[in-house]
């Protein structure tokens, strides 16, 4: 009789490869995805600018409150880029993985639960505070989260594995954003009076979702001893950022693409996150609404990460940089002038398609234009992620003083657009030397 028995995966002598673990790793994903998708993404923007008032006093400035949401998303960046190098030692030399993993989702997921009492204008200060927490959580975790990697999966499976953590994440994130669609959309089922009311029972899902499903990687992934002092890794990680500037400022070639990774991240991240508030406040989007359009976006940007990987095997990352950095630049210029909610739909469409592959053809390229057999690839992809959270800082403090000073979101837009072309200018004067085959 033929065995149908599934053979399980092999594991090395080093403890690596375990299917176990690694499924407890993934579901890390599963868990914190759903804060970046639910909250930020579909449900807390729109949610900020119906309990705000249009302008905000704030120590004595007066802004509008999409300005204020665009700063929050700074202000967390800032901590986050400060933190960053910290971290990053703490990761790579401290042995104390699962101690920082657990405390940054701690504070994330009880932070994205405070939301709660963020009930109107007397208590702007929690839904400010606990937004600004939270985003550190959820960003603090995935550099422990990460860093797991090397410790479960041996080089070869690193693709399959990383993989792996990414569809669970986009599964699980979609399938609680469709619980809560159905939640505010029937909203009388459930006992409230109106869809507004019932959003922040979306706070407490996801708040209790993350910290609930984080507790599988918790029990899964190995233990680590401790291998250094507190304050000798906390400079180790800026050694790290120092070395690799030392080395890439000598490298025109690969500077000049960090620039010009550095202008379109910036016009990227601050599409991405504040998407959402212009569909709201200049097209007049339903919270359902916005639901639906970042499902929509969500579904489209698998078949367009696929597609932009294709394209890049055929014609190479810098063509299909370029291509995917010229529909950014439509997307923002058509953004101006959108006026209807089925225009904005399709310009989510677009959004999607580029969405994923420019993430990570991006991180891809920059690993090609690195030195061949370099030893310290740590210290440059610290480097890399720096520049990934400064560069959100930039973009989201930029999108919000541009409004500021003009009173438009539009006109953000638009500058957003000038990031692309400044971006485009640049890469196309570097030269990638390993194209993709």
């Amino acid at each position: 009789m033929e065995n149908t028995e599934q053979v399980p995966l092999p594991e090395s002598q080093d403890g690596k490869n375990i299917p176990k673990v690694i499924n407890g790793w993934a579901f890390f994903d599963w868990a914190n995805s759903a804060y970046a998708l639910v909250i930020t993404v579909a449900i807390f923007p729109g949610y900020f600018l119906d309990l705000t008032a249009d302008t905000v006093n704030i120590f004595g400035l007066r802004i509008s409150d999409s300005t204020l949401y665009a700063w929050s998303i700074s202000l967390a960046y800032l901590v986050i880029a400060m933190l960053s190098p910290i971290l990053s030692g703490i990761a790579d030399f401290g042995g104390r993985k699962k101690k920082f993993l657990r405390f940054f989702t701690t504070l994330g997921a009880l932070a994205c639960i405070s939301l709660l009492f963020f009930t109107g204008m007397e208590t702007l200060w929690v839904g400010v505070l606990g937004f600004i927490l939270a985003t550190i959580g959820f960003a603090g975790g995935i550099v422990f989260y990460n860093a797991y990697l090397p410790l479960i999966a041996t080089e070869d499976r690193y693709d399959d594995v990383s993989a792996k953590g990414f569809s669970y994440g986009f599964i699980g994130s979609v399938i609680l954003l469709v619980v809560n669609l159905v939640v505010i959309m029937n909203y009388s089922w459930f006992g409230f009076p109106d869809g507004l009311q019932a959003v922040p029972t979306a706070f407490v899902m996801v708040g209790l979702w993350w910290l609930g499903f984080a507790q599988i990687p918790f029990k899964r992934l190995p233990d680590e001893k401790p291998q250094g002092k507190t304050a000798h890794l906390i400079n180790k990680g800026y050694q790290e950022l120092k070395k690799a500037w030392q080395n890439l400022k000598a490298d025109n070639n690969t500077l000049a693409f960090l620039i010009s990774f550095f202008c379109y991240n910036a016009g990227v991240q601050s599409v991405l996150f504040l998407a959402s508030t212009f569909a709201e406040k200049e097209l007049g989007f339903s919270t359902s609404g916005l639901i639906m359009l970042i499902l929509i976006l969500q579904i489209v940007a698998i078949g367009g990460a696929t597609l932009f990987a294709k394209i890049s095997g055929r014609k190479g990352n810098k063509f299909s940089l370029i291509i995917m950095l010229i529909i950014w630049t439509g997307i923002c210029i058509v953004g101006y002038f959108v006026q209807t909610g089925l225009d904005f739909y399709i310009l989510a469409v677009a959004v999607g398609i580029v969405m994923g592959g420019i993430q990570s053809l991006s991180r891809s390229t920059y690993a090609k234009l690195l030195p061949k057999d370099t030893p310290d690839t740590a210290s440059y992809f610290s480097f890399y992620d720096v520049m990934d959270k400064i560069s959100t800082v930039v973009g989201t403090f930029t999108f919000g003083i541009v409004e500021q000073l003009t009173g438009g979101m539009r006109n953000s837009v638009m500058a957003m657009a000038a990031f692309f072309v400044i971006s485009v200018v640049i890469l196309s004067v570097v030269k990638i030397r390993r194209m993709s085959a």
